[in-house]
């Protein structure tokens, strides 16, 4: 009795849990900790020099009471999630849904997914010189040529350009990842459904998507979701690369970009990390809300 007892625990719970140990130790050494480490530094004063001084809230205090900066990188980055998020989003699945229909499908699928899988730095050099403020700046030149300008803009250095240019770049290097997950969402959709939907009346494309595509692909589009908010509210390369820091007018600046600022440039790890902790709230409240809405659970 007892070997059946013990054999049992070891088939449905000592096996299982060996497969799943190496991701739990790993989840619980890169993320638990240093999620708890950034909590615990929100309440510190600490330089990476001097010992830990706990001064409670005070950290949060300065954030939204004494902190002007922060608020408009706060602005800058919801005006940023709010554009970048929703239409990278929906231009992803409405690519991914057209080239699904097309006959040569790899290698229009490349062309999308390439820019997510290049460096930030480097695309945003590329479209840099589209955007230079000089003369020679391809926008720029174009316009002058055809008369609509008499003169450069200063694209990255203008305090109304900059986020714009921010979010042209950002919207195009967002589109790979989301687009390659509702790609494959496509392809492995069960045939017989739509079948099922021809027999039922739906004769074109449109109705497909809208009664049968749509709701087989909620688990796609619950982390097309989470992966736009996530991106949108985490930007920080392509904002350095447009307007290095400080940018005019802090019209560049962003949440992360401010936490790198304390962080890394002033080494006070203990503001940053309330930065942190912050960012790390609206982005896991802004998550929830995805899952409640586009969970395929009834």
């Amino acid at each position: 009795m007892k070997q059946q007892v013990w054999k049992h625990f070891w088939n449905k719970t000592v096996i299982p849990l060996s497969f799943i140990l190496p991701f739990l130790v790993l989840f619980f050494i890169f993320t638990i900790i240093p999620v708890l480490a950034a909590v615990f530094l929100s309440f510190t004063d600490y330089d990476l020099i001097s010992t830990f001084d706990f001064i409670g809230f005070d950290n949060f205090k300065k954030l939204f009471l004494e902190d002007d900066v922060f608020f408009i990188a706060l602005k800058n980055t919801f005006t940023f999630a709010v554009i970048t998020g929703p239409v990278g989003f929906f231009a992803s699945f409405i690519m991914a849904w057209l080239i699904d229909q097309l006959k040569f499908r790899n290698a229009f699928s490349l062309a999308f997914y390439a820019p997510s899988i290049t460096s930030g730095i480097a695309l945003s050099v590329v479209w840099l010189y589209f955007f230079a403020s000089d003369h020679y700046g391809l926008i720029n030149y174009t316009l002058l040529r055809i008369g609509i300008l008499s003169e450069p803009i200063a694209w990255t250095m203008d305090t109304r350009t900059i986020l714009p240019v921010i979010i042209i770049i950002s919207i195009w290097m967002s589109m790979g990842t989301g687009f390659l997950v509702f790609l494959a969402g496509f392809q492995n959709l069960p045939t017989e459904q739509f079948e099922s939907g021809r027999i039922d009346g739906i004769n074109n494309i449109f109705q497909e998507l809208f009664y049968i595509t749509l709701p087989l692909m909620k688990p796609q589009l619950l982390f097309g979701a989470i992966n736009s908010i996530v991106g949108s509210f985490a930007v920080f390369d392509v904002a350095v690369a447009v307007a290095p820091l400080p940018s005019p007018g802090y019209a560049g600046h962003t949440i992360v970009t401010h936490l790198y600022d304390y962080a890394f440039i002033r080494f006070d790890m203990g503001y940053s990390a309330a930065v942190s902790v912050v960012l790390f709230v609206i982005t896991f409240g802004l998550g929830r809300i995805c899952t409640r809405l586009l969970s395929s659970k009834d």
